[in-house]
């Protein structure tokens, strides 16, 4: 392998810089997110505020485009819930206590109850990314659920089960035990979604990560363990809420069936597998291209140059050829038949 050609860890560190959230837009959505918080406390004196999704959690991408709070009611414990008060009343307060607290500074902000079964709705008229049409905020009326774990959160005109809180720790959890490759990994993951018709939303893709990104790693090896995993767990059924409290598993992308889902999640893991044994076998331009369609970005990570590619091609197919190999076509053709696991020891 040629000394001075990236390796696939230092090419993914390269991409995923160009998909991270940037600096500047992390500071004003925490600065709108506190904005919010700060509000809804007025509200609801005595109550609690936490954060969620992917500013909380660490694996923002850019643009970014939303965030998420909740506030858990202290003074609705012991008036809203099943068999109780629904949401609506606290959603309009808090509605009500947004647009008082922040029209001001944002001129064309909106807040939106109606239709909405499980946020307020906010809607900022103000991007925090340039080219953005807008930046929202989802925020979460909750009530403690006294009699067991988690929270009671709006499913309009009713309630369901959640742990929010405790989804937050986990992540935050799992990025501190692996020294932060469940983080940059995530991102990876999270950036394939979106480039492959989001099959999984994001939690989902963390959900999984929590059962089998547990130590730190390399992310080319994180990716394989990955999409290994989810293929087969989601092959055997939907994704369970790994805080156990959640009634229903979570739900799929929007028009994927679970089959597809599997097949899309099998065929990105061969992928990956192929362009590590392409590395490790001294073949790095193919490998570099069997990376870069994974993503399917040429602005996050671009294919090399074709005819480098072509020439290296031919070199590995003589070598394969003299090395004595059964022919064949595709990714298999010239390959020595023998047994490969990428990930061995």
């Amino acid at each position: 392998m040629e000394d001075d050609y990236p390796r696939l860890e230092d090419l993914l560190t390269q991409a995923r810089g160009q998909v991270e959230v940037t600096q500047e837009e992390l500071d004003e959505a925490r600065d709108r997110r506190q904005a919010i918080a700060s509000a809804l406390l007025a509200e609801f004196p005595g109550s609690r505020v936490y954060f969620n999704g992917s500013v909380a959690h660490g694996d923002a991408l850019t643009p970014l485009t939303d965030i998420d709070v909740g506030i858990v009611i202290a003074e609705a414990k012991q008036t809203h819930g099943p068999g109780k008060k629904g949401p609506r009343d606290l959603m309009d307060r808090a509605a009500d206590a947004i647009r008082r607290e922040l029209k001001a500074d944002f001129p064309k902000l909106t807040v939106q109850v109606e239709g909405c079964t499980r946020a307020v709705l906010v809607r900022f008229g103000d991007p925090v990314h340039a080219g953005e049409k807008d930046f929202t905020a989802d925020v979460i009326c909750a009530v403690d659920n006294a009699e067991d774990r988690g929270l009671f959160i709006p499913k309009v005109p009713g309630w369901s089960r959640s742990d929010p809180e405790a989804h937050t720790r986990m992540v935050l959890q799992a990025i501190k035990d692996t020294r932060v490759a469940f983080a940059h990994i995530v991102r990876l993951l999270k950036h394939w979604n979106r480039r492959h018709g989001k099959p999984l939303c994001s939690w989902n893709i963390k959900a999984l990560a929590l059962a089998c990104i547990t130590s730190p790693m390399a992310q080319l090896h994180g990716l394989a363990i990955w999409f290994t995993y989810a293929a087969t767990e989601l092959d055997k059924g939907e994704t369970q809420d790994p805080a156990g409290v959640a009634e229903k598993p979570i739900k799929l992308g929007k028009g994927w069936t679970r089959a597809q889902v599997v097949t899309a999640l099998r065929e990105a893991g061969k992928r990956v597998e192929e362009a590590a044994r392409l590395e490790r076998d001294g073949y790095p331009l193919q490998a570099h291209a069997e990376l870069a369609k994974l993503f399917n970005d040429e602005d996050m990570l671009p294919h090399p140059d074709p005819d480098a590619v072509r020439d290296e091609a031919v070199r590995r197919f003589k070598e394969l050829k003299i090395g004595g190999t059964i022919a064949g076509v595709g990714r298999g053709a010239g390959r020595q038949q023998v047994p490969v696991r990428s990930w061995a020891p």
